[in-house]
C-alpha cells in the first residue's frame, strides 16, 4: 500500500519576508548611527567623531548618541545633575551591595560593578520603572489634554500595574532629591514645563488622596528629562549609569577591608521556625550519612 503524500506545509509569511531580509545583509553591517574605519575616522551619528564632536562634553555625547539631537548648555548641566543627585556611594543600597561584595570576595572591580549596573534594571524601583514613569506621565499630560481627570489616570494606572510609578518611597516619604535639583532646574529657567507640571499635578492629589504618598525624584527627574525632548525609551537609557558614581567607592572600601566582611550575618540572629533541635544516636547518624 503506497504511503501518503506528505502534506505541503505553508510558510509563515513572516518567516518568508525573515529570509529575504537576512539575504540583503550576509557580509556587510549597515548602520545609520555610524562606523568605524581603522587607521583613518570614525563617524558618529554622521559627525566625524575626532574632529567634528570632539570638543563635545561626554553628557552631550551620550545624548547625541541616544537622540542624535544636540541640547542646550543649560539643559546639558540639568542632565547632569539629574546623574550627580542620585549617585550615592552607600554598600547597603540594592545594586551597590552588589559592587561591594564583589570588592568583599575580590572579585574584579569591573565585573562587581558591570553586575550591580546589570541589577539597577530592576523592575520596581531601577531603570525598568524609568521608562514606565516616562510613559505614564506622557498618557497623563495627554488625557488632560484631551479633557480627561487625574482621578481617571491614577484608577487606571492603579487597575493596571497596582501603584503609580514615581510616587511613594519604601524608606521615608520625602526625597531628599527633589528639592535640590528643582531649584537647579528653577535657575536654568527649565522648571516651567508641561510634564514637570503634571507631575506636580498628580503629586497633589496622591499626597491628599487616601494613599498618602508624594512624588519621589523618578517623577522629577523623568517630568524634567521629557520636557527637555526626550522620549520615555530614550529617558530609560539616558539613566543607566546614573547610578554608576557611586559603585567604585563601594568596592574600593570593601577591598581596603579584610576579605568576606561585609555584612556578616551571625547564626544567633537567624531567626528558624523549622522543627526543633533533635537528639541522634551515632547509629542514626552514621545511617544519615
Amino acid at each position: 500500500m503506497p504511503l501518503p503524500p506528505k502534506p505541503q506545509l505553508k510558510r509563515n509569511k513572516f518567516r518568508q519576508q525573515g529570509y529575504s531580509e537576512l539575504a540583503k545583509h550576509p557580509g556587510i553591517l549597515k548602520s545609520r548611527v555610524g562606523a568605524f574605519y581603522a587607521g583613518s575616522h570614525v563617524i558618529f551619528r554622521g559627525c566625524r567623531l575626532h574632529t567634528e564632536l570632539n570638543n563635545m562634553d561626554w553628557m552631550e555625547l551620550y545624548l547625541f548618541g541616544i537622540t542624535g539631537r544636540h541640547f542646550s548648555q543649560e539643559q546639558i548641566k540639568l542632565f547632569h545633575a539629574i546623574w550627580v543627585y542620585t549617585s550615592y556611594p552607600d554598600a547597603r543600597i540594592w545594586n551597590n551591595r552588589v559592587a561591594a561584595l564583589a570588592g568583599s570576595v575580590r572579585s574584579t572591580p569591573i565585573l562587581g560593578i558591570s553586575a550591580a549596573l546589570a541589577i539597577s534594571e530592576a523592575s520596581i524601583y531601577g531603570q525598568n520603572i524609568a521608562k514606565r514613569i516616562g510613559t505614564f506621565l506622557i498618557s497623563v499630560e495627554h488625557t488632560l489634554e484631551c479633557g480627561g481627570s487625574i482621578e481617571e489616570c491614577v484608577m487606571q494606572e492603579r487597575k493596571r500595574h497596582h501603584y503609580i510609578a514615581g510616587y511613594g518611597r519604601p524608606l521615608n516619604s520625602g526625597d531628599e532629591r527633589n528639592e535640590p535639583i528643582l531649584a537647579l532646574a528653577k535657575s536654568l529657567s527649565l522648571d516651567q514645563g508641561k510634564y514637570l507640571k503634571v507631575a506636580l499635578l498628580l503629586n497633589d492629589y496622591l499626597s491628599s488622596s487616601r494613599w498618602k504618598i508624594s512624588i519621589n525624584y523618578g517623577a522629577v527627574a523623568a517630568a524634567l528629562a521629557i520636557d527637555m525632548g526626550l522620549s520615555a525609551e530614550e529617558y530609560y537609557l539616558f539613566m543607566f549609569p546614573s547610578f554608576l558614581a557611586g559603585m567604585p567607592p563601594c568596592v574600593l572600601d570593601t577591598q581596603s577591608k579584610p576579605e568576606g566582611i561585609l555584612f556578616p550575618v551571625a547564626c544567633a540572629d537567624i531567626i528558624y521556625a523549622g522543627q526543633a533541635k533533635r537528639q541522634w544516636s551515632n547509629a542514626q547518624r552514621i545511617e544519615s550519612d
